[in-house]
């Protein structure tokens, strides 16, 4: 059977219904099987808890910018399924994606006959992960950068053997039914896409965490490189846009400008400005002694370069949807959906220069700790309204649930969209308007407002 892209994306949304999660073995062997397409880019790859979607935006935008041809692999997305594969910044085409899809299952069929048994089926995010790496492949993509879909160590992405460096971004309590209980244990995980050789940039804000990271790196005799908040230098937070500098080895002073009121981005920001200046050195280590590492991009792309002007330009130009975005005057959608996200919202929302009222529509699915992200929201003392309502997502919290976390402190609505409807109807001159506590809130709103 041939799917049309109707028929790919009913079936990929299925996918869960009727596979299991499988062994990284038989994941490794089925991109073997394609051919490992994809790993003769200049690759990124990118674990954490929060902030990992940014810094791919960021990094590859600079990329754009810096004249490489460059593939995006993100998740989840908000609206479109596409969103997920970028070229760049393109969404694949309806068309592309269906071929995609028909390629990964006939080599699928094919992989099953060479085998002589058909257990294997790629789970939900293995078969967009393949059919991404085969879009990127087919387009010549000089450079890819890979966002992990949950933990590291035992992610689908993993199955990559020579990235250029990777990536990981701050860590926090979240999916600690799989990943663990403690921020170390998460650390772990997260640093199982370290690689031989392969430098480690990573975000040191907790001594504990950073310690994991670079024993794990010292175990691959990989260098490290820490990023804090120490390599932020002036910091100004202006006209809904976030202005800081860094120093670098490479360029002296980047100026970066930031169009985003979102300060946590600040972070994002510089994980990504020095994971391109390992691209561009292709040497690294913590405490100066080089280590010969894969060149930071294949031929005939060597002749490229990553220039201070391409970061400045590549940063000031990325966007990323659902993260402090304003999407109606006075009326903003953020994404964060566990503890850490939440404080770093508000955070955000404390410096917003509102003159009203703050108002907040809130939703989360039932694996996060969102008792803890009310406690947090109403402690802040930011917001004068507060509503929730239950999402379509079959992982949404009920109404019911909804109301025990809040304890009679917030509205109950029905859906997010009658919610969010009675909050910007009740918005008065000066007042602002937030939606946060999950992702799928963020889809389902931004949605609404695609449909309208």
């Amino acid at each position: 059977m041939r799917f049309s892209y109707e028929e790919a994306v009913d079936y990929i949304l299925d996918v869960p219904r009727f596979t299991k999660k499988n062994a990284p073995e038989d994941t490794a062997a089925f991109y073997d099987y394609l051919g490992r397409p994809g790993e003769d880019a200049m690759l990124v790859h990118v674990a954490g808890t929060n902030g990992k979607g940014s810094v791919c935006s960021y990094i590859s935008s600079v990329l754009e910018r810096s004249g490489f041809s460059t593939g995006l692999f993100t998740s989840p997305h908000l609206v479109d399924i596409r969103e997920r594969f970028r070229l760049n910044g393109e969404m694949i085409s309806r068309e592309e994606f269906a071929s995609c899809m028909n390629r990964v299952m006939e080599e699928l069929d094919a992989f099953h006959a060479q085998r002589g048994e058909g257990r294997y089926h790629p789970t939900f995010f293995e078969l967009l992960f393949f059919m991404g790496m085969l879009w990127f492949s087919g387009r010549h993509a000089e450079a890819i950068v890979l966002e992990t879909g949950m933990g590291g160590r035992l992610d689908a992405t993993n199955v990559v053997k020579r990235p250029s460096v990777c990536v990981i971004t701050s860590i926090g309590m979240d999916h600690m039914e799989y990943l663990g209980e403690t921020k170390e244990k998460i650390a772990a995980e997260k640093a199982g896409i370290i690689k031989p050789g392969v430098p480690v940039v990573f975000w040191d804000a907790d001594p504990a965490v950073s310690r994991v990271i670079v024993e794990k790196a010292r175990e691959k005799g990989a260098g490290t490189v820490a990023v804090s908040e120490q390599d932020v230098g002036f910091f100004q937070f202006k006209n809904k846009k976030i202005d800081f500098s860094m120093r670098s080895e490479y360029y002296e002073y980047i100026k970066v400008c930031l169009h985003t009121p979102a300060v946590y981005q600040r972070e994002n920001a510089a994980l990504a400005v020095r994971a391109l200046e390992v691209l561009n050195s292709g040497l690294r280590k913590k405490d100066g002694e080089k280590i010969p590492v894969r060149p930071a991009c294949p031929e005939p792309a060597m002749e490229k370069r990553i220039t201070r002007e391409s970061i400045e330009e590549g940063l000031l130009a990325a966007r990323w949807s659902g993260r402090m975005e304003e999407v109606l005057p006075g009326v903003v959608i953020d994404g964060a959906h566990n503890e850490d996200g939440v404080r770093a919202f508000l955070e955000s929302v404390s410096r917003d220069g509102c003159t009203g009222r703050r108002l907040l529509l809130f939703s989360a699915v039932s694996d996060k700790r969102s008792g803890k992200m009310a406690e947090q929201i109403l402690r802040s003392g930011l917001f004068s309204r507060i509503a929730a309502a239950p999402m379509a997502s079959g992982r949404s919290l009920t109404r019911t649930k909804l109301e025990e976390i809040w304890e009679g402190k917030a509205e109950l609505y029905d859906s997010p969209e009658e919610g969010f409807r009675a909050l910007t109807e009740d918005r008065a001159p000066g007042d602002m308007v937030y939606a946060a506590g999950s992702l799928y809130l963020a889809g389902e709103l931004l949605a609404c407002r695609k449909d309208d």
